[in-house]
Order: structure tokens, then C-alpha cells, then sequence
């Protein structure tokens, strides 16, 4: 399994520059500096095939099934997701692509050879929460986001997740969300394991969350 970090925003104008105004709220809260944002995707490769995991808003066209989502959530405001741009997919895409992998900061990073873990991380995306993208419905202290639901796999998959950070003087607004989370479930310690079973990669395995 590797663990890609990728620029907050990067090849969009938009997202990139209300990262920056987010963050430079926060900082000014906070009384720190600044620091870059980053966002989180996952290649998975089992004996199976390889997969791309991430978390992705907007949602670009209908066609899911294309793309692998099998979640979906809300975006701002559960009344509003009845339209596709406020929706965000969980995607687990066979053969997939990430969008600007090649701005991830220090490339890919390994943070599991173990094939089990990695079949269990499959099985798990499409049960992963999809509260509403933003917004702390959990009541984590933080917002729920895509970092989110990437923690939430690894943690809830039994990934050892402790040593896992941003690159350096960078943050990752969500992650410790999907620990919380995950450690709620009881599954940040893999006290809660999830069957070995086969997934599906078509669309019989898309579902609304």
C-alpha cells in the first residue's frame, strides 16, 4: 500500500486558494505560521490488481461505476446533496488513476507490504462513514474530510498509524477525525476485524452514503 501526499488544490486555482485563506485563519486562531495543506490518495496492489482509494468532490459526471465509487456523502449540507456538486465519492478504481500524482511531495510512501492488510482495506471502502464533508458531525474535533476517510481505512484495516505524518511543515486538516473514528469503532487496534471476503469492481458494488 502506498500513501501519496498531494498539495491541497493542486492543478485547481480554486480549492488551492481557500486552502490558503482556511489556513491562514487558523494559523492567526492558533498564533502559529502558516503551514502547507495536504490531502491524502491510496494505491493498493493485491494479487488481484491494482487499485486506486481516494476521496474526490465534486463528483465530475454520472458514470461511477467508471470510477469505482461505491460511497457516497455530502457536501455543506445534506440538503443539498441532492445535486451532484455537493456530493463527494469514495472511490476504489481498478486500474485507476490519481488526478496530479505527480505534485505528491516525496512521491509514493509504503506504509504496508502485508497483502492481508491490504485485502481488508479493500473490503473496508465501501463501508467507510460519509458524514457530511466539512463539518464535524462525529464530533471529533474536526472536520470530516478526504484525509479523513483515508485515516479511517488505514487505522480501521490495521495499518500501523502512528508513524504516518505529513511531509514536513505541512498539515493534513481531517486526518485525526478518521483515528477518532476509527479507535470509537474499535478498530485502531484491530480489535474489530472485518471477514476476508471477495469485492466487486463493478457497478453492483456502488452505494449511497
Amino acid at each position: 500500500m502506498d500513501l501519496y501526499w498531494l498539495p491541497l488544490g493542486a492543478g485547481g486555482w480554486f480549492v488551492r486558494l481557500n486552502g490558503r485563506l482556511y489556513e491562514l485563519l487558523h494559523a492567526l486562531v492558533e498564533h502559529r505560521r502558516p503551514c502547507a495543506l495536504f490531502h491524502t490518495a491510496l494505491v493498493v496492489r493485491v494479487p488481484e490488481g491494482r487499485f486506486v482509494v481516494e476521496n474526490a468532490w465534486p463528483a465530475p459526471d454520472t458514470n461511477r461505476a467508471a470510477r469505482g465509487v461505491v460511497r457516497e456523502g455530502p457536501v455543506v449540507s445534506r440538503r443539498l446533496a441532492a445535486f451532484r456538486v455537493f456530493r463527494y465519492e469514495v472511490r476504489r478504481w481498478a486500474d485507476g488513476v490519481i488526478a496530479d500524482v505527480g505534485e505528491a511531495v516525496g512521491g509514493p510512501r509504503q506504509v504496508s507490504t502485508d497483502p492481508r492488510l491490504a485485502r481488508r482495506l479493500l473490503v473496508l471502502v465501501s463501508t467507510v462513514p460519509a458524514p457530511v464533508w466539512g463539518r464535524d458531525e462525529l464530533a471529533t474535533g474536526e472536520m470530516w474530510n478526504s484525509n479523513s476517510v483515508i485515516a479511517w481505512l488505514l487505522a480501521s484495516s490495521g495499518v500501523e498509524v502512528g508513524r504516518i505524518a505529513p511531509p514536513a511543515g505541512g498539515r493534513a486538516p481531517g486526518w485525526r477525525a478518521g483515528l477518532v473514528v476509527a479507535a470509537r469503532d474499535g478498530r485502531l487496534d484491530g480489535s474489530r476485524r472485518t471477514p476476508m471476503g471477495p469485492w466487486q469492481t463493478g457497478p453492483s458494488a456502488n452505494g449511497s452514503g
